[in-house]
């Protein structure tokens, strides 16, 4: 390609090497099949607006279908490695003749801020998709076992019974907000930057309604500096991610801890163990590990993003347009690996229902319980309750029974003298507490570790699931009904 403007000479082959030819690769691979899909939009515009005729519209659609990754990769060097340019160039190759006034009253500023919105809105639809695969595994392994107990722990230690499927109705509750704020995400960030220009608008009567429709858009960014200049979609999606990262990095945790032979609640199949080279009698977790530590590219990836924008003059700049978004592809793929990674541990998982339900019975669970019935059935107040239920485990612990599970009616009876409060009946108050089962049942309120409430909350996850499904679906087939009237259009007796 002719140098125009200023320049005299082409890139030095540093800037080349390191920035450019980079740069045209990542857009090749990931992002043509939008810039063809824009540039198809484009011409829709020029055929309205009589800049273009019938004829040459679809003649220049038909080269842009023909262009093809190898192609634009040979004629790179001739078109100072870039993108749009290449396209230009390959496109012109490909005409029986000229069209001088393709490209008149363009800009690359708003192409490319334009393709990188629509891969970024491919990826998020695809992590979307991958979140409700998550969610379904969990909950149809949630519904395996609302019954068997087991430790649930605060502050490290062991707090109140649950259950599996009591857990991980928590990591479906995790995956499908996930899914719902991508969903508004998405919503927000689905509007053209078409017609803004490099800056300040264009000089033909663009109508970047019909613009925005053609890519399957809601409409357009409304201002054209912010068109150009922002690249907040990237920050928000980041911010979402970074968010659904550090939750699965904590469910990731419990189950390293539970998977280790200090706990030996829950295995993993030998196919997703490894070994020790030199301790043969271990069974190792790295796949844990690398979730977990991939996780923690997604917070840094938001700060990556945001740390190359601000300070930025808020226009056009190289720096924001390509340099902060450097690492967006690999974001997405580290991603839909963590996605991919858990939901393949969560279908995996094996829980060791025997040590849990020992581990449950060997603490004492019904302190909670017990000061409820305290209170409840022998009007002892709430705070005193909890002084005197504290009291009564603390005694069966100092009396060599080896857990605070045995029950021992003398040590209530203690404890309540103490405070000044008599029992009638001091063996009645323990039943509960003592039986791991009833502990389960105890809990009457939504959302809460009973069977019955978690079957609830299951029913009612699935019917979420349901529904962001069909909203996700109608985002995508919006897409898609775009691009496939956007490419009638320019068929000959298209629609104007």
């Amino acid at each position: 390609m002719k140098l125009t403007g200023r320049l005299a000479a082409a890139p030095d082959d540093f800037i080349r090497q390191e920035f450019l030819e980079p740069q045209f690769r990542h857009e090749v691979v990931h992002l043509l099949r939008w810039y063809v899909l824009i540039e198809k939009a484009l011409l829709g515009e020029y055929r309205r607006l009589g800049v273009l005729s019938d004829a040459q519209a679809g003649r220049l659609a038909a080269a842009l279908d023909g262009l093809t990754p190898d192609q634009l990769t040979a004629g790179a060097a001739g078109a100072l490695s870039d993108i749009a340019l290449a396209m230009e160039v390959e496109v012109g190759k490909a005409l029986p003749e000229p069209v001088p006034a393709w490209h008149v009253d363009r800009s690359r500023n708003d192409l490319q801020a334009c393709a990188q919105l629509l891969h970024g809105r491919e990826q998020v639809s695809d992590i979307a998709v991958l979140a409700g695969q998550l969610a379904e595994v969990a909950l149809e392994r949630a519904s395996h076992d609302v019954t068997s107990p087991m430790p649930g722990y605060t502050h490290l230690q062991a707090a109140q019974v649950v259950t599996p499927g009591f857990y991980l109705s928590a990591v479906a509750e995790h995956a499908l907000r996930f899914s719902s704020r991508l969903l508004g995400t998405y919503d927000r960030i689905n509007l053209s930057p078409l017609g803004a220009g490099p800056m300040a608008g264009q000089e033909l009567a663009w109508d970047r309604n019909l613009l925005a429709r053609a890519i399957g858009c809601q409409g357009p960014v409304p201002h054209a500096l912010v068109a150009v200049a922002s690249r907040d979609w990237l920050l928000d999606v980041a911010a979402d991610i970074a968010s659904a990262g550090t939750g699965f990095s904590r469910f990731l945790t419990d189950l390293m801890a539970w998977g280790s032979s200090a706990y030996g609640l829950v295995e993993l199949p030998d196919e997703l163990a490894g070994i020790s080279a030199a301790m043969p009698q271990k069974k190792n977790y790295p796949l844990l590990e690398r979730l977990r530590g991939r996780t923690g590219h997604l917070t840094a990836f938001y700060v990556d993003f945001a740390s190359c924008q601000r300070n930025t003059p808020y226009s056009n700049m190289v720096e924001v347009s390509k340099e902060a978004g450097v690492h967006a592809s690999t974001m997405f793929a580290a991603t839909r690996s963590v996605l991919a990674g858990f939901t393949l541990v969560v279908e995996k998982l094996r829980w060791r229902t025997d040590r849990m339900r020992a581990a449950a019975e060997e603490d004492h669970f019904g302190g909670f319980s017990l000061a409820n019935e305290l209170t409840l059935r022998a009007g002892v107040p709430w705070r005193t309750a909890q002084v005197v239920a504290g009291r009564y485990v603390s005694a069966v612990l100092a009396g060599g029974n080896g857990h605070a599970g045995h029950g021992d009616p003398a040590a209530l009876v203690a404890a309540a003298l103490e405070a000044g409060h008599v029992l009638d009946d001091p063996g009645s108050y323990l039943t509960n507490s003592l039986d791991v089962d009833a502990q389960l049942r105890a809990k009457l309120s939504s959302g809460s570790t009973s069977p019955s409430s978690v079957a609830a909350l299951l029913a009612e996850q699935r019917e979420r699931l349901g529904v962001l499904r069909e909203q996700w679906d109608e985002r995508r087939a919006a897409v898609r009904d775009a691009i496939a009237a956007t490419d009638a259009s320019l068929l000959p007796g298209g629609a104007a």
